[in-house]
């Protein structure tokens, strides 16, 4: 009796080991199908490094090196739970916001800031257009943080004007005049490396070199170009004053409606523009001028960086103020890109700021 009572656990053991033994060799051939997935995953991925593909660019193959980088870096906690997107992971709670064919969509300025020093500068301290009378629509503003309060930040639209889906050509925004004490502070401020902050849909702009592989947040005021290298007797000092904006967006009928922004970048330019035999108010707005007054700023034109057009800081040859004509530009530039991914380029980690860029 007793030897019957112990072999009956020992049986029901063995039935259950008959039981799960096939359920044991599919998870360790899962698991090693895995594995041999991951590596060749790897092996494409330095391949494609190899090759010299950067991680900063819109494109495909550069989205998908950058999400493999920044996976292989995120920290898995002790509960493996459903993959969730690099985006839901840092940024909980975010949502993304759809915009319709033509909608307003406001570009805010941020900070002035530098590596170089602790002092930041609000945009419109600088000598900028106007500051837009537009009330600022409930739906865009954000909640600010207790750093943000403490220092007294404020939410301000930049005077650039962008809607969904309208691409435009070079737009003179507006005339201005340095001179004096403000022409030394602005030569101050390039020498200190001061870069321009703006964001649109949230995004921080940024300003990439596919080419170089970087990305770095701003776009500085301007660059210095030293003695050793010009052969004068001075530094020369130069402002960017015409921005190229690329706004990258994804459309997908089947998911949501309307458009959503999967990228904000910037090119600067700096261009002495030509301004013709025609009276331009200072602070005015002069998007809606007529193009003919502006030979260097046409709607069908794209002005370029070029030593012969750079426009200096410096006064006039009386020592009068020097006159500046701001100008934009936007292209929308259709993306695969998920909006969850967005952020990537962002995380991917830049060179240090204190690259001087000349394009």
């Amino acid at each position: 009796m007793t030897a019957t009572l112990i072999r009956l656990p020992l049986l029901a053991a063995l039935f259950l080991l008959v039981l799960t033994a096939p359920s044991t060799s599919a998870g360790r051939a899962e698991r090693k199908q895995k594995k041999i997935e991951e590596r060749e995953k790897a092996i494409k991925m330095a391949n494609m490094k190899a090759a010299g593909q950067d991680v900063v660019g819109m494109t495909k193959e550069a989205a998908e090196l950058r999400s493999y980088e920044l996976r292989n870096k995120k920290k898995k906690g002790l509960l493996k739970r459903r993959e969730a997107s690099l985006a839901q992971v840092l940024f909980p709670g975010a949502s993304p916001e759809e915009y319709g064919q033509g909608e307003a969509v406001p570009a805010f300025a941020e900070l002035v800031e530098s590596k170089k020093t602790q002092l930041p500068f609000e945009f419109y301290d600088l000598p900028t257009c106007p500051e837009p009378s537009d009330k600022i629509k409930k739906r865009f503003r954000r909640r600010k943080n207790l750093g943000s309060r403490l220092m007294g930040h404020d939410l301000k639209l930049s005077p650039y004007n962008i809607a969904t889906k309208q691409s435009k050509g070079c737009t003179p925004l507006c005339m201005v005049e340095i001179g004096g004490k403000k022409l030394r502070w602005m030569r101050k401020l390039v020498d200190r490396q001061y870069r321009i902050h703006l964001t649109l849909d949230q995004l921080p702009v940024l300003m990439r070199s596919k080419e170089l592989n970087y990305a770095v947040r701003g776009y500085p005021i301007g660059f210095k170009a030293l003695a050793s290298s010009t052969g004068l007797q001075d530094d020369q000092y130069f402002m960017y004053n015409h921005f190229k904006f690329t706004i990258t967006y994804r459309e997908d009928p089947g998911e949501f409606e309307g458009i959503r922004i999967t990228g904000f970048d910037v090119h600067p330019v700096s261009i002495a523009h030509k301004v013709d035999n025609v009276k331009v108010e200072e602070g005015k707005i002069l998007e809606n001028s007529s193009s003919s007054s502006f030979p260097t700023c046409t709607r069908d034109s794209s002005p370029v960086n070029e030593p012969d057009t750079y426009l200096a800081l410096r006064s006039g040859a009386s020592g009068e103020g020097m006159k500046v004509l701001y100008s934009y530009e936007v292209d929308w530039v259709e993306s695969d890109i998920p909006w969850a991914d967005r952020w990537d380029v962002y995380l991917v980690g830049s060179p240090d700021d204190e690259i001087h860029y000349f394009a």
